[in-house]
């Protein structure tokens, strides 16, 4: 399904993480795979990067570091020439911005949570849309924003901003053919999810109320939607958000 596709992957930290799902299927279904990681952690990246069907090479990438975005797409051109899809799968919000006390939130850390968790899928995309052909693919990672989480906070406000973003490109880049398209998972135990307090009720909520039942262990079905948004199958589909959660978004939870 992506025979010949060059696919750049971010926010690949360790093996539990859906970006590394995405990154091994895509590699299955035939495509040439690059990661990115930035600082200390990169190493965690390079590490992860060896349990792939094969070890693609890590690119240096802050996101909210102007001149790494401009290297980057000085390497992609210089390695590729093009790129036909990115997996856009960064979010972060610092402790002070999650757990419960959302009106304590000082503002620096709600600014960190959005430039980061949502601003940066339009960075990623100013960064890489000179590389982008006719049918190019940029895919993010979201989690329902539609309402308002328990203990989720500043993060789920950066993902309601995250889903606008992503419209907002679907916009600007569909005259040049390029898709933008979100996947709304339910919740995975993922290094991510480590740091959200109360994870483990949430995850137990949609174990019981998703109609086709949740496994917060398996990436599979995340990536396998990731990998057909990336394909030429989804070539008309744009500004979407695709709920990948075992249909709880439709039911919700009883009160």
């Amino acid at each position: 399904m992506l025979d010949g596709k060059r696919i750049l992957v971010t926010g690949v930290m360790t093996t539990d993480s859906i970006a590394f799902a995405s990154a091994q299927r895509a590699q299955e279904l035939g495509a040439e795979v690059l990661l990115t990681g930035f600082g200390r952690a990169r190493r965690l990246t390079e590490r992860a990067a060896k349990r792939l069907p094969s070890t693609p090479d890590v690119l240096e990438l802050d996101v909210n570091a102007p001149d790494d975005l401009a290297a980057i797409r000085v390497t992609l051109q210089e390695r590729w020439g093009r790129v036909d899809g990115v997996v856009h799968a960064i979010a972060f919000a610092p402790p002070d911005a999650l757990g419960g006390n959302f009106l304590a939130t000082p503002p620096e850390s709600a600014e960190t949570a959005f430039r980061t968790s949502a601003y940066s899928l339009k960075a990623l995309a100013e960064a890489v849309a000179p590389l982008l052909p006719e049918g190019g693919s940029l895919v993010g990672l979201d989690f329902d924003a539609s309402v308002a989480w328990p203990v989720y906070d500043w993060m789920g406000v950066s993902k309601a901003a995250l889903e606008a973003v992503s419209r907002y490109l679907a916009r600007d880049l569909g005259p040049q053919g390029v898709r933008v398209n979100l996947v709304s998972a339910g919740p995975l135990q993922t290094p991510a999810a480590s740091g959200i307090p109360g994870f483990d009720d949430l995850a137990g909520t949609w174990e019981r109320q998703a109609p086709l039942g949740w496994d917060v262990r398996d990436p599979a079905p995340v990536a396998d939607t990731v990998c057909f948004l990336l394909s030429e199958g989804a070539r008309r589909i744009s500004g979407e958000i695709v709920h990948v959660d075992g249909g709880f978004h439709a039911v919700g939870a009883p009160a």
